[in-house]
């Protein structure tokens, strides 16, 4: 089972702030270091000093650490021309040395978009699908050949096609919760499938959906990685459980029942019920990005358990 770590900047964070995260991620072991990808700060929180751009901080990041993956979770399909986004992800992975992973989505936040003159189209679903085909498309045109493509929503003539990404072939995240055309969808463009904030229950059944329109496209079974993405909230006793909860504006019951909290044992025997449903990897949202010392706890007692 791999663990990330994933943020959610938005809230609250400023470069420095997260490069700090970043590099505890690195020396403590985790897989990844993840963000999400908004401009507006949601609920109560401040969101000071202001939002930091998705693309711009990984960029950073890929300079600063050495081992782990960096990705977001999840772009939004509405914040960059297709185009343009495939010359981003692909000038950061070669930055990184090819540890880059693009999480896109459709984009679902209006109040960010109205917030800062971004247009939110109605029908975004499609526009999405005419994105991952475009992207992959760029990466996957080989060099001195063009590509082009006449959709609906975007056009593109006689393009070069360039940059492409160190790797091969970044690897494509595609989550959600949707029944039908989001299985679809990732059978048809992703490396990995990630279900967001669910139960296991829940995710199982998603996970079938999935399987079943990764079979009926032909692909292998074992084609995509599939993973989670839950709050986490981890003390040594409940006392310091309470508290980080208290941190985060969180309620210790709830957090049990929708994410991964607790003492690291219960963590631990959360976290093999979702591996049990089929998930490999989990994005750990962490809420309070000074807590250095639960990003520690969490490698000491949970990841040092886990197979």
């Amino acid at each position: 089972m791999d663990l990330r770590i994933f943020t959610e900047p938005q809230q609250g964070a400023d470069y420095e702030t997260l490069l700090t995260v970043a590099k505890a991620t690195e020396d403590l072991g985790f897989d990844a270091f993840f963000r999400s990808d908004h401009y507006l700060k949601m609920g109560d929180a401040d969101g000071l000093p202001g939002p930091t751009d998705a693309w711009i901080t990984l960029a950073g990041l890929a300079r600063e650490t050495r081992r782990i993956r960096l990705g977001t979770l999840m772009t939004a399909a509405t914040f960059r021309l297709p185009g343009v986004l495939a010359i981003q992800v692909a000038q950061v992975d070669r930055m990184s040395g090819g540890r880059v992973e693009l999480g896109l989505g459709a984009g679902w936040f209006g109040q960010e978009h109205e917030a800062y003159g971004i247009p939110f189209p109605k029908e975004k679903f499609g526009r999405l699908e005419e994105q991952l085909e475009i992207v992959t498309g760029l990466w996957a045109t080989e060099v001195g050949k063009t590509y082009d493509f006449d959709g609906t929503y975007y056009q593109l003539k006689d393009s070069p096609a360039l940059p492409k990404p160190a790797q091969g072939r970044v690897p494509v995240l595609i989550g959600g919760h949707g029944a039908r055309r989001t299985p679809r969808l990732a059978a048809r463009y992703a490396d990995e499938f990630n279900m967001p904030f669910s139960s296991v229950e829940d995710t199982a059944a998603q996970f079938g959906r999935v399987r079943d329109a990764v079979a009926e496209a032909g692909r292998p079974a074992d084609a995509l990685t599939y993973s989670n993405a839950l709050v986490v909230c981890v003390g040594r006793d409940d006392q310091e459980v309470a508290r980080r909860a208290a941190a985060i504006g969180r309620e210790v019951d709830e957090l049990r029942t929708n994410g991964l909290a607790g003492t690291p044992a219960e963590v631990v025997e959360k976290i093999g019920r979702y591996a049990e449903v089929g998930s490999t990897r989990l994005y750990l949202q962490v809420l309070d990005l000074s807590d250095l010392d639960h990003l520690e706890l969490i490698s000491d007692k949970v990841q040092s358990q886990l197979p």
